[in-house]
């Protein structure tokens, strides 16, 4: 089970209490899930109970606990614990770092997208609004009734034809919509100041690893955890900012969550092949699935913004 999905899962047991009366509350959006907090426990933890309390006239702990009573018995959780002040916290069966990996590379570069929209987006016939309406469909988002994407123009009408169609769609997507994208001939440097250079980098050197691995005589496999956990919990939280950039319309948070990832597994790729005499273990193979397993979700997400991951750069 994923964080995304733990999301899911925690927000339909809140539906339940809801429908069973037990809490009188709108149903949110999205439950935030992340690590436990000092003196938490399990894998994952959410403080939703504190936020629903004064809403529901509660307790906390009581609106905890009617959660805990509604979730526990999903398949892929081990057990729930109320802690502090209403905190829940989550183990999951077996490995999470394992599940999720093993999870990204069984589904690869279409982990954690969506089902495209079936109606386009209205916008102003302008560049700039087209990719955008283009990217919101991509991303799932279903434009409600007289709904229309509206961005601060891009000054250059023919970024695309200067700088080549993927450096154009990061310049036109990266930034906020109420921003003025950035379309200077930075974006066709090869140089980490540069971040669509470093997201479709850090890709490459994913991919390079599991060729000079094979050189090695060895693949990835999950067969132990390895002690990563800002990358792993960027890659755990992919699908999530997916729902999110399509949820809000923004698809510049798809792209800053490919930063974070990139600048992670560029930071992790010095450890997961063997240095001078040492012998491939079962540590560069969990630590190569991660990497794999970044690469897949950096491709998977320049897939929904247009833009092309190449193995080699």
């Amino acid at each position: 089970m994923t964080p995304a999905e733990l999301s899911r899962t925690v927000r339909h047991a809140v539906c339940r209490a809801v429908g069973d009366g037990v809490l009188r509350v709108d149903v949110p959006d999205r439950v935030k899930i992340e690590r436990p907090r000092p003196g938490g426990r399990g894998d994952y933890a959410t403080g939703i109970a504190l936020r629903l309390a004064s809403r529901a006239g509660r307790p906390a702990l009581e609106v905890a606990e009617a959660i805990r009573q509604r979730v526990g018995d999903e398949p892929g959780i081990a057990s729930v614990e109320v802690t502090g002040p209403g905190f829940l916290n989550f183990t999951l069966h077996g490995s999470a770092q394992e599940q999720l990996v093993e999870k990204v590379l069984r589904e690869g570069p279409g982990y954690g997208a969506p089902r495209p929209a079936a109606t386009p987006f209205p916008h102003p016939d302008e560049l700039r609004a087209r990719v955008w309406a283009e990217t919101l469909a991509r991303l799932g988002a279903e434009p409600r009734p007289g709904e229309a994407v509206r961005v601060v123009p891009a000054a250059d009408q023919a970024i695309c034809e200067r700088l080549g169609t993927d450096a154009a769609r990061w310049a036109l997507l990266a930034a906020a919509a109420h921003d003025r994208p950035k379309t200077g001939e930075g974006l066709l440097t090869q140089h980490e100041r540069n971040p669509l250079f470093r997201v479709r980098y850090a890709h490459a050197r994913a991919k390079a690893l599991t060729r000079n691995a094979a050189v090695l005589g060895f693949a990835a496999s999950t067969e132990e955890p390895t002690a990563a956990p800002a990358l792993i919990a960027a890659v755990g939280d992919h699908a999530a900012v997916v729902a999110d950039a399509a949820r809000l319309r923004a698809p510049d948070r798809l792209a800053r969550q490919l930063e974070v990832i990139a600048d992670h597994l560029l930071s992790f790729q010095h450890s997961v092949l063997p240095v001078g005499d040492e012998k491939p273990s079962a540590a560069h193979r969990a630590r190569l699935a991660l990497a794999e397993a970044a690469g897949t979700v950096l491709a998977g997400g320049l897939s929904l913004l247009g833009i092309s991951a190449p193995e080699h750069l």
